[in-house]
């Protein structure tokens, strides 16, 4: 028997080896090979131990600097970074035995290639059209915003007509030429569902009345073109939770330039007190019936009285306030024409039939004074606009 072989399994009753006989576990090295006990390589707490590599040498990493190259090569966006990356990487996989050297192989090729191209395209100009391409692009999506989400103050265009559901407008400044501004907004309250567009379109017109007249308190400033305008909640957006109404000065024939806010936060005392008192005047003009006195004479005599009583009012106004001295002269010179006006708007409103209400309405129209010398003295806008407001 020669050294370090097991001795044979006792011979069974038959003769051959004894089956199910064979010796306890024990030590077993191949021949020659002493076989040394304990853990083997991988087990835990053997040579390299969990994650190790075959026989037991540690696992092969990955440079972390080729990946970075191979990621800003792909990327483009810094393309020296990648170069640099890359060819620092390529000593480092060398030295410490690392794989990556193909990544940063291929992140120095890509970024050399992106260099190059940088340079071709700044030498060209086709790089600085493109970055200015793109940042017009990130400028327009930046103002592109739902017409539901514009804020007081905001001026915007729309692409095209303007519609009461429009849910994509350009916000520009104001100084530029725009199709709107915003004046406020209200949140429509009283309904459980939805009351349908005909409701809310009659509140919208009275409250974006008082909000817009608010908003531009000097009249004269606003573009002869740009009337009231409003955005409704559609019925869609209404399941969604939207309530708000948007009200706005708005012009569809030409784009305007130039904020028409004149508010508190922009007026002075003086300001805010004269076109209180003489603003009156100016929006009922604008409630003139369509129908003549011929047609209906109790609706024409009725807007004569209010006329009459908002004429009166601003005469009483004008009186009761201390104005500056670089405008007392023009406002008290107002005040007289007031007086007079008021005489012939009361003959209008008191006529006893549409012939003699005829015969008064000229000459009441004619005697609405110009109070563009006070504005003009106050600071206010000085040329009137087009239509009815070209009186006080």
């Amino acid at each position: 028997m020669e050294p370090n072989q097991p001795p044979p399994p006792p011979p069974s009753p038959e003769g051959g080896p004894q089956q199910g006989a064979w010796p306890a576990p024990g030590p077993y090295t191949s021949p020659g090979i002493p076989y040394a006990a304990g853990p083997y390589p991988g087990a835990p707490g053997g040579p390299g131990g969990p994650g190790a590599g075959p026989y037991g040498q540690p696992r092969r990493t990955t440079n972390g600097l080729a990946i970075g190259s191979l990621v800003a090569g792909v990327v483009c966006c810094l393309p020296p970074l990648g170069l640099i990356l890359g060819l620092v990487a390529l000593p480092q996989i060398r030295k410490r035995e690392q794989a990556g050297k193909g990544l940063a192989v291929a992140g120095i090729l890509l970024s050399a290639l992106s260099c190059l191209l940088l340079v071709i395209g700044i030498a060209t100009g086709s790089f600085t059209s493109a970055w200015s391409g793109f940042k017009k692009g990130v400028d327009e999506a930046s103002r592109s915003k739902s017409a539901f989400s514009l804020k007081t103050g905001q001026c915007f265009s729309v692409d095209g007509e303007l519609e009461e559901y429009t849910t994509d407008v350009d916000i520009v400044d104001c100084a530029r030429p725009h199709g709107g501004e915003v004046t406020g907004g209200f949140k429509v309250t009283g309904f459980d569902a939805w009351p349908g567009e005909g409701a809310i379109d009659k509140i919208a017109v009275k409250r974006c009345e008082a909000i817009n007249t608010a908003y531009a308190m000097d009249t004269w400033a606003v573009p002869s073109d740009a009337g009231l305008f409003y955005y409704l909640p559609s019925k869609q957006s209404w399941r969604a939770g939207d309530r708000t109404v948007t009200c706005a000065f708005a012009s569809e024939k030409r784009p305007f330039s130039g904020s028409v806010r004149s508010d508190a936060s922009t007026l002075d005392a003086h300001q805010v007190y004269f076109l209180k008192t003489v603003n009156p005047i100016e929006t009922v003009m604008y409630r003139e019936p369509d129908d003549d006195p011929d047609e209906d004479f109790a609706a024409n005599k009725a807007w004569a009285m209010e006329q009459l009583s908002t004429i009166n009012a601003a005469y009483a106004g004008l009186g009761r306030h201390a104005w500056p001295a670089a405008a007392n002269d023009e406002v008290t010179a107002l005040r007289k024409e007031l007086g007079v006006c008021s005489k012939e708007w009361l003959k209008l409103a008191t006529a006893a039939d549409a012939e003699a209400y005829w015969k008064a309405y000229d000459t009441a129209w004619e005697s609405v004074p110009d109070s563009a010398a006070a504005r003009t003295a106050l600071g206010l806008t000085g040329t009137a606009p087009e239509g009815p407001s070209t009186s006080a």
